[in-house]
């Protein structure tokens, strides 16, 4: 029989642990992860016309691949992202990281449109890593410091979005570009595989593997908090995607008659979201998301009237461009802070708010290539005000 001086000592023993890096070193790794994932969804986009020379088409016969990225992306969004709240987020994290590789290089060697299809799908319903890895890092955050957190995440989605969109056209004129995608594979592959290694392996919830994608209805209309959230995002993600679509063609057009690698150049002003980010977090810590997002909403309604006056005055267009990315980040950043902590199931909340915010931007860049045929730039802007009223008087009188 053990003494009591035998018992004292194993109760007190420590609990042996798990290493876990330091919080600023697995903040920084997941932001870069984050960065390096998301801009696979469009690497496409600066590389059609490298591709239709390669494959002895024209650019607009091969325009559709880029929406086959965006329609994998969504997918892959409705099927995994939430089993962030039930899978093992290491083995999870591993394995799209792999799948994601191996769909990247499957794209750089593609014989054909076909081909470079079904393999872009892979790779980008397989590269949702960024909406897995938001909610841990919101659930290890300090209450006081947890929108700070998930700014940090943000900032660096949104440089892997610019980055794809102007490193990747320089760097596929200057190599080719397949050597972007296997690129892009590589690292994707170190940058996934070391994130998985720091992530904790256990299991978060027992029950089936797919219960969290069967949950979205109920949790969405258990959640008031949470369905403001997702409509005041698909509102102003909306808004910036009918604009920010739309760009490229009034800047080729008559109006300005820029080169296609010039009018490019005008996706550095998303690195306003990079900086902007990390400032709404804070402003988010202090005030509330509800501020913080009405403040956004403003900004962006200050927006669609310099972009309107940008169809014939450039400066204008300079200054609408950095006030829609600041508006879009900080509403971005209160928002989804918001769906993370609305519910006990962050990562299904996670879910149907970025679905939600998907699905908005996607309705309103159909449209606004619509009005720009019909209707010029100024249809564009409509479209832009429109999802903007929508998005906000559907959510600003509370029940």
């Amino acid at each position: 029989m053990p003494s009591a001086t035998t018992t004292a000592a194993r109760t007190t023993a420590p609990v042996r642990q798990t290493r876990e890096p330091a919080p600023g070193l697995f903040l920084t790794l997941i932001a870069v992860c984050s960065a390096v994932t998301a801009a696979n969804i469009y690497l496409a986009a600066p590389l059609l016309p490298l591709m239709a020379r390669d494959f002895g088409s024209a650019p607009s016969a091969i325009a559709w691949i880029a929406s086959i990225a965006q329609l994998g992306y969504a997918v892959g969004l409705l099927f995994f992202a939430p089993l962030g709240d039930s899978a093992n987020r290491r083995r999870l994290v591993a394995g799209l990281t792999l799948v994601t590789a191996l769909g990247l290089g499957a794209s750089a060697a593609a014989p054909g449109g076909a081909a470079l299809a079904v393999a872009m799908f892979v790779a980008s319903a397989a590269t949702v890593i960024p909406q897995l890895l938001v909610p841990l890092v919101a659930e290890r955050a300090p209450a006081e410091r947890r929108a700070r957190h998930v700014a940090a995440v943000i900032a660096g989605l949104f440089t892997g979005i610019v980055g794809a969109r102007v490193l990747g056209g320089l760097a596929g004129q200057a190599f080719g570009w397949r050597w972007v995608f296997a690129g892009a594979a590589v690292l994707t592959l170190a940058l996934g595989l070391a994130t998985a290694v720091v992530l904790p392996s256990r299991r978060r919830r027992e029950g089936p593997l797919f219960a969290g994608l069967v949950a979205l209805p109920s949790v969405l209309r258990g959640s008031p908090e949470l369905r403001r959230a997702c409509v005041r995002q698909a509102g102003m993600f909306g808004a910036w995607s009918a604009l920010w679509t739309s760009l490229a063609l009034l800047l080729t057009g008559p109006e300005y008659g820029l080169s296609t690698a010039t009018a490019g150049l005008f996706g550095l002003f998303g690195l306003t979201a990079s900086a902007v980010a990390p400032l709404a977090g804070g402003l988010v810590d202090r005030f509330g998301a509800a501020r913080v997002v009405r403040s956004a909403y403003l900004i962006a309604a200050v927006s669609v009237p310099l972009f309107w006056l940008g169809g014939q005055v450039l400066w204008a267009l300079f200054g609408a461009a950095i006030a829609v990315h600041a508006a879009l980040v900080a509403s971005h950043v209160a928002n989804q802070t918001l769906a993370l902590t609305a519910t006990s199931t962050p990562a299904t909340a996670n879910t149907a708010y970025v679905v939600a915010g998907f699905a908005g931007g996607a309705a309103a860049s159909a449209l606004a290539g619509a009005a720009f045929s019909h209707l010029g730039w100024g249809g564009v802007c409509g479209v832009a005000g429109v999802w903007l009223v929508l998005g906000w008087g559907l959510t600003s009188v509370r029940r």
